[in-house]
């Protein structure tokens, strides 16, 4: 189905969903594909953490928006994709049968000046529940073709073969966030986007076409098959996680051990190149700064740099996020 033109959107439109329903089967397999954290996958394990009980991953919730987004605001049609997102905010946790819907307004238009056949949108969006309670807000730009104008060409693409690299077997002590080194870097290894995956992901949470289709992929301004911005995102947290684990291992059987939190957002997320069927991306986190809670005791808020590259050394991703982290033993 064709998406929305640029010339669809002017500042002050106003768009609401369709409700969706989680469930708490939909909330625990993401979890056990991206993010395995315990507060998203088993509910008496999560009365132990920093959360007390079994919510979405916030990585989920922003899919889930992305659902939302593309049946309403896209038509059920595909855009040009997005550069990125500015800012994102978890508000409240998604817990198992929430109804959420997405009320996304148009702030800004304008037309590029490079590619006269798109223009660039920015939005924002706030999600809420059932309750009537927002539990997301983000900020956020999307492309769009000009109507009556020659969109972009299909840009050369040569897809890589899947070369899924062997999991790393290194491991370093977890500090706990009040003597962390700000500038502390941890590679976390790398993900290998197969088609199958990308194809996968996008029926669940991003069904425009490029990210469903090869032929039509092929002739968009992609030129091939491309995962969704949010598919990268999951992937970075999967690495993460992996990397998390081998290094609390490695901690415990030295030490005591750092808990960590949910997260109350991320700021400047860049897709910056497309990540296509085949390319392999590594990952790797910095530790920009870190500030103890005043509101929870005992807890800090570590801020990062993660980014994301492609077997070919390019850029493809980065964005700053904020995690809790226990301070002290």
């Amino acid at each position: 189905m064709p998406g929305p033109c640029f010339e669809d959107f002017k500042p002050g439109d106003r768009f609401v969903s369709d409700a969706i329903t989680v469930s708490r089967d939909e909330i625990v397999a993401f979890a056990r594909a991206f993010d395995p954290q315990p507060f998203h996958l088993d509910e008496a394990a999560a009365r132990a953490t920093f959360v007390g009980r079994l919510i979405a991953s916030g990585w989920q919730t922003a899919a889930f928006g992305m659902r939302l987004l593309q049946a309403g605001v896209f038509r059920g049609g595909s855009s040009l994709g997005s550069p990125g997102i500015e800012e994102l905010r978890w508000m409240l946790p998604v817990l198992p049968g929430d109804s959420l819907v997405l009320t996304t307004t148009v702030e800004d238009c304008r037309g590029s000046g490079s590619k006269p056949g798109l223009g660039f949108v920015r939005f924002a969006a706030k999600m809420e529940n059932g309750a009537g309670q927002t539990v997301m807000t983000q900020g956020f730009t999307v492309m769009f073709p000009r109507r009556g104008v020659e969109p972009p060409p299909p840009r050369p693409v040569a897809l890589a073969t899947p070369e899924p690299q062997p999991e790393p077997d290194d491991f370093e002590i977890l500090p706990f966030l009040g003597v962390a080194e700000i500038g502390r870097t941890r590679d976390l290894g790398s993900y290998t986007f197969t088609a199958e995956e990308i194809i996968a992901f996008a029926r669940l949470y991003d069904p425009q076409a490029f990210h469903l289709d090869p032929e039509a992929a092929a002739r968009s301004h992609f030129g091939g098959l491309c995962a969704s911005g949010w598919h990268t995102a999951a992937a970075y947290m999967k690495r993460l996680m992996a990397t998390r684990a081998r290094d609390l291992a490695y901690t415990a059987a030295r030490g005591p051990v750092p808990m960590f939190g949910s997260s109350p957002g991320f700021r400047k997320m860049r897709w910056l190149k497309p990540v296509y069927a085949g390319d392999t991306i590594g990952y790797r986190t910095v530790l920009t700064d870190r500030r103890a809670s005043s509101s929870r005791p005992g807890w800090g808020l570590a801020f990062a740099r993660n980014t994301g590259t492609n077997q070919h050394g390019e850029a493809v991703f980065r964005f700053d996020s904020t995690v809790f982290c226990q301070w002290e033993p």
